[in-house]
């Protein structure tokens, strides 16, 4: 049984990182191939990492596994987002099939980081 669900762990993350290259491949600008990127990679080192923690059973790959998969979940979407958001200050073009632009000015709203000091 623990076999079954290392294999299928190991499939399922094989398959998402391959969707992940695919989609950097195929898809048509930056802000697309990032969010392919970044959601189908994650899934996939999370999964097969998953298969990892379960098929060496110890306390020390296990714990190291599941900090790993935390910390790729938790730093991943961040990252894309700060660089799509550093792309769209760039004023890198967007898809022509884009439907919407939630900031075409290119610039999205200040917060208190990127205000200067009074």
């Amino acid at each position: 049984m623990t076999d079954a669900v290392i294999v299928f762990l190991l499939v399922t993350g094989t398959a998402f990182a391959l969707l992940a290259s695919v989609a950097v491949v195929r898809m048509p600008d930056l802000y697309t191939r990032m969010h392919g990127a970044t959601k189908s990679a994650t899934l996939g080192v999370g999964c097969m990492l998953l298969a990892v923690a379960i098929r060496f059973a110890d306390i020390e790959t296990t714990t190291s596994a599941i900090l790993v998969v935390a910390f790729l979940f938790l730093t991943a979407p961040v990252a894309a987002h700060m660089i799509g958001r550093a792309a769209h200050r760039q004023h890198v073009p967007m898809w022509e099939g884009t439907l919407v632009d939630e900031f075409p000015d290119g610039q999205p709203p200040a917060d208190h980081a990127d205000e200067a000091p009074h």
